[in-house]
């Protein structure tokens, strides 16, 4: 009987360890988009950058087609939003955010730009990876 109430007790602790280490990563996860949204609204396409794995090995999928490379995806940002004025205001709207694995989660969302020269609002998902100690987005396909 004793046996049987530490096992128990043993996996009633360990789901609640796992339940607060998601609930962490959701949160570190949420920490880098805000990052992202204040680093956009600066017009500050490096910063908005930080979030994603910096590997020629990244994936950004948009109307443009696969761009590969955390450069290539920066020199795009830029040649498409060269001014304030076209980066704008970025809202991100958080759909969900799910575990894929212990070291990789994907969040579904949209994003909302308030811009002078015209909104724009579209949908994304991202895949975010544990690197080195930090998630970074490691693949991107929005529209």
């Amino acid at each position: 009987m004793k046996k049987t109430m530490f096992l128990l007790m043993g996996i009633g602790l360990c789901c609640i360890s796992c339940a607060v280490s998601e609930e962490g990563d959701k949160a570190e996860i949420m920490q880098i988009l805000h990052n992202q949204e204040e680093a956009w609204s600066n017009h500050d396409l490096e910063g908005f950058m930080q979030g994603y794995w910096k590997s020629d090995s990244l994936k950004f999928y948009g109307a443009r087609g696969l761009t590969l490379g955390w450069d290539k995806t920066l020199s795009g940002y830029k040649e498409r939003y060269p001014t304030k004025a076209d980066t704008g205001s970025l809202n991100f709207i958080i759909d969900a955010i799910t575990k894929i694995d212990s070291n990789s989660y994907y969040v579904m969302g949209q994003y909302h730009l308030t811009r002078k020269v015209g909104d724009a609002n579209g949908v994304f998902l991202i895949v975010l990876r544990k690197i080195n100690g930090e998630w970074k987005i490691v693949a991107d396909m929005s529209c």
